[in-house]
């Protein structure tokens, strides 16, 4: 029996790059945080869900599995992106194998759910690993100007993808597997439709704090100030995924609280960070100041490049650490969160002073729609760009010695 399972194992890879080409021609169905709302708390039906996601879940996968091998030759066959391919086929075989399985059939969609969290759980090293594959990449072989291009663009979509994977995943489970979440009695599968931005704000503060006290041995204050503009006395709420919002204020703390005890380490005191949000007729904003002494414009960018981390290489697995430590995907990861659903991520900063970071989110639920990557000719393209001249001076590290010029004349 073993031996039959091992053929019907054999045969399924065999047939996996007929699958990811057949599937990678359709584009991804991006869903609103409306739909996942209304199709959570009205019109929740488990096959209907089963039979979008046996559809659904397939093209997105193929779609990013096409992307991967356009990446440098040397780059895939690092170990660590030789195992993260090998998980990403063998969840793409682990949904097609219900594609010809009846909705009606209550055990097919007990084990669709079950194949769901496995795949989830699979999938939960994804981020350190693929970071684990760029750093083997850059010991090997050092990086250029084009690859890190290339790297950029790739890990940004790739990351959103997983994304919006286990949105769709996590949506499904936390729906229909019978259970409640006490702690959150209204929550529609992951999202809130009523999610209080200030007590998240304050939820992300108190993590960090507790980790800067552990480190540093004290942290700033915090000061939050709400301006409603729909409704002056109400506290400002919508309809998010916490915990990305969550995951976004966390890092930005971490890195503002950092900044602040480094930058006045002498002093008796800290000046506190102060929180604004602020909700508009369409978008919803929150700003972060902090006084941490700032970043020089020119490294801005570079804040949020997979490519340029100088943090020590963390071990995979080594859960002492704070999420991410070491692979400064923080900020690129939060940027990627907030434009999920069409909002952004941008730093604004004073060097000699501080930062402001302020994440722009859809105030409303019908503009909230996801932003998903399409592998297709425009995609393709950005991997075959070749290094141009640039059209723009360059200025030199050095200011150019006029008077050696004169001499010589």
């Amino acid at each position: 029996m073993k031996f039959v399972r091992f053929l019907m194992k054999n045969a399924a890879l065999a047939n996996a790059p007929k699958h990811i080409d057949h599937f990678s021609k359709f584009s991804p169905s991006p869903l609103s945080m409306k739909q996942f709302l209304d199709f959570g708390s009205t019109n929740a039906c488990e096959k209907t869900s089963y039979v979008f996601l046996r559809q659904e879940l397939p093209v997105r996968l193929s779609n990013i599995l096409k992307e991967i091998n356009l990446l440098p030759d040397r780059l895939i066959c690092t170990p660590s992106v030789q195992m993260l391919q090998s998980w990403y086929i063998q969840s793409l075989l682990d949904i097609l194998n219900f594609l010809d399985k009846s909705p009606d059939d209550h055990s097919a969609l007990r084990d669709f759910t079950e194949a769901l969290v496995k795949i989830r759980n699979r999938h939960n090293d994804v981020v350190p690993t693929m970071a684990q594959g760029v750093i083997e990449y850059k010991e090997a072989f050092g990086q250029d100007p084009v690859t890190s291009q290339n790297v950029q663009y790739f890990l940004d979509r790739f990351y959103m993808s997983r994304i919006s994977i286990r949105m769709l995943i996590n949506q499904h489970s936390l729906i229909f597997d019978g259970t409640t979440n006490p702690a959150h009695p209204n929550t529609i599968g992951s999202i809130e439709p009523s999610c209080e931005v200030a007590k998240v704000v304050r939820d992300a503060y108190e993590s960090a704090k507790m980790l800067c006290d552990q480190y540093y041995l004290g942290s700033p204050k915090l000061e939050i100030e709400e301006i409603n503009s729909n409704c002056q006395k109400e506290p400002i709420s919508m309809v998010y995924v916490p915990s990305h919002l969550y995951h976004m204020l966390f890092e930005l703390f971490k890195n503002a609280m950092r900044a602040t005890v480094e930058t006045h380490e002498s002093s008796p005191s800290l000046p506190p960070i102060k929180v604004m949000v602020a909700l508009g007729g369409e978008d919803l904003s929150i700003k972060m100041s902090d006084r941490g002494g700032g970043v020089p414009l020119r490294k801005i960018e570079r804040l949020f490049s997979y490519m340029y981390s100088t943090a020590p290489t963390p071990r995979i697995g080594d859960f002492q650490q704070a999420p991410l430590a070491g692979f400064g995907y923080g900020l690129p990861i939060s940027r990627l969160y907030a434009r999920y659903f069409q909002g952004d991520l941008q730093l604004y900063s004073m060097e000699g002073h501080g930062t402001d970071a302020v994440i722009y989110l859809k105030a409303l639920s019908t503009d909230s729609i996801e932003k998903l990557p399409v592998y297709n000719k425009s995609a393709w393209r950005h991997y075959k760009v070749s290094q141009e001249a640039d059209d723009w001076c360059v200025p030199s590290k050095e200011p150019l010695n006029l008077a050696v010029h004169r001499a010589s004349k």
